[in-house]
């Protein structure tokens, strides 16, 4: 993977708040079941668009008619369409369910490569599903960026992009591979209980580490030129104007 510069200070910062989320979140791991590689692969390319629990509700069925590659290579587009129908765009992913397991038996005899460059090769396979399959269960490190490990990363100043390759690269080059697939599943978690769209910064565990955090605090200064109702003078009062400690504040930016 090529290097990329990261946003300043990252490196020295992303271990030490990777592990304070992980801490908060022991129970991150990888919500889609699946007994191998060739499972978690179909798993993964069915959540596209849909949720773990979906998918999760599809598989078993799907798995028990074709429990190998071999097996769905040679499936009927048709049969595959209505097992997968529920977790949306169901004509398109059946094809690339297909499409992958030819690929697998022609050229791996039916084995999940442990090579990323090979598994991006697939049909319907990008570096997301390729690094959610070589973490959890092909024991290669792998850091896959989705929609929640992009926004997080980006707002506590771990990464400094919207391109989730380049977030990837910069994640990796700030933590030991030891940590990246472990650091994927909290930093997803985390944006899926706290660092939400609309944040709950408030019950953030890495608030004053936080770069989105301290950007919208600066909003939350004294209003000028208004005095609160306790510090108004009385008509013919003296002395200047007090201030006032329950002054509202503006609330952080979502």
């Amino acid at each position: 993977m090529t290097a990329v510069a990261r946003p300043r200070g990252a490196k020295a910062r992303a271990e030490p708040t990777v592990e304070v989320l992980r801490e908060l979140y022991p129970d991150a791991h990888c919500a889609l079941d699946h007994a191998n590689a060739y499972e978690l692969l179909a798993a993964t390319i069915l959540s596209a668009q849909s949720t773990d629990m979906r998918v999760n509700m599809v598989t078993p069925t799907l798995f028990a008619k074709y429990p190998t590659p071999a097996d769905l290579a040679v499936a009927d587009p048709a049969e595959v369409e209505t097992i997968v129908q529920s977790t949306g765009f169901f004509r398109a992913k059946a094809r690339s369910l297909l499409g992958m397991s030819k690929a697998l038996v022609e050229a791996y005899d039916g084995r999940v490569p442990p090579d990323i460059d090979a598994l991006v090769m697939l049909p319907g396979v990008g570096r997301k599903t390729a690094n959610v399959v070589l973490g959890h269960a092909l024991g290669v490190p792998g850091l896959p960026v989705d929609r929640h490990v992009l926004r997080v990363a980006n707002r506590i100043g771990l990464a400094e992009s919207d391109d989730p390759e380049t977030v990837e690269a910069q994640l990796c080059g700030a933590l030991p591979k030891t940590r990246w697939t472990r650091a994927s599943d909290t930093l997803i978690l985390h944006g899926r209980r706290i660092c939400r769209p609309q944040p709950l910064c408030d019950q953030c565990a890495v608030q004053d580490d936080c770069a989105y955090y301290r950007s919208s605090s600066k909003d939350r200064t004294p209003e000028k030129g208004r005095a609160s109702r306790g510090s108004r003078k009385s008509p013919g009062a003296k002395g200047p104007r007090k201030s006032h400690d329950a002054r509202k504040v503006r609330k952080p930016r979502r």
